[in-house]
């Protein structure tokens, strides 16, 4: 991938960058019409028609693309035809068609391209884009779409550029470290994709211009401090003022100190080290 840096030919154009595409096929390529779904835009809001995501709404008309997160179609092999873009996520999505006629699409790891040869299941090679489950990979390895439930399909490590280490493994339990420094044990019947997901220079890109965000269907913010008090209750004062109180969101939640993980979540009891121990030292273990 490249990033491309037009000229400054207006203020918007001057501060943006964009993605050239190169490790596209074809960039005037439909996706395959057997794969695709009408996508619905809620708008953020839930099935009684209230707004519960704010800012959210507009933005260009996307069609989404059924991904193979489960990679469970094993002994076929396939061969990839097409490397294309997704406008429903972050990294690029791969057309691979299994010798039995069958298309599907997978996402596209770095290095992957038109030709080469994927499988999936137990005895497979460890090489990029096969899928295995994680008792059957050398320790050491790279892996993203990692499952949490057998069966379940991938639900870790899918943005671009994403990648998580295979440390070890523990009886019936695989140790990973993930991209946020999270090391957590999952079953090792659970599969993943070994490799890394593409489109790496994804977080390099800069926007440039509020239009660019509205056509990804994100809409303005406004700071509280910036209302009327009726509106919001960081609102009010005279001139520009701090709020007078922590900030918060409209209805009065506090936005900084909660816990963002739900404490009932089973899967918290095989975390072994918070993503937070990068940078404020290890934290002990989780009792069991």
């Amino acid at each position: 991938m490249g990033i491309v840096a037009h000229k400054p030919t207006s203020p918007g154009r001057r501060a943006s960058t964009v993605n050239d595409f190169s490790e596209l096929t074809d960039k005037k390529k439909r996706p395959e019409k057997s794969l695709c779904e009408r996508l619905p835009k809620p708008s953020g809001r839930n099935h009684h028609g209230r707004i519960t995501a704010r800012h959210r709404g507009g933005g260009a008309r996307r069609i989404y693309r059924r991904i193979d997160f489960k990679r469970n179609k094993d002994g076929v092999v396939a061969s990839v035809k097409a490397i294309e873009y997704d406008p429903n996520r972050s990294c690029h999505i791969a057309l691979v068609e299994y010798e039995d006629g069958e298309k599907r699409y997978i996402l596209a790891p770095l290095g992957l391209g038109v030709g080469d040869v994927v499988e999936s299941g137990p005895g497979v090679e460890p090489k990029v884009g096969n899928a295995m489950p994680l008792k059957n990979m050398p320790p050491g390895m790279n892996v993203h779409n990692i499952e949490l439930n057998v069966g379940q399909g991938g639900r870790l490590v899918r943005s671009a550029g994403g990648s998580a280490r295979l440390m070890s493994r523990e009886g019936k339990w695989a140790i990973i470290v993930l991209p946020s420094g999270e090391m957590r044990e999952v079953r090792a019947e659970c599969r993943a994709t070994i490799g890394q997901v593409g489109n790496v220079d994804h977080q390099s890109l800069r926007w440039g211009k509020a239009g660019r965000m509205r056509h990804r269907g994100r809409r303005p913010r406004t700071r509280g401090t910036a209302t009327n008090p009726v509106a919001h209750p960081l609102g009010g004062g005279e001139g520009r003022s701090g709020g007078g109180r922590h900030p918060c969101s409209p209805s009065g939640k506090l936005a900084k100190g909660t816990r963002t993980r739900s404490p009932n979540k089973a899967s918290n009891r095989r975390i072994l080290r918070r993503r937070k121990s990068k940078r404020y030292g290890q934290l002990p273990s989780p009792k069991r």
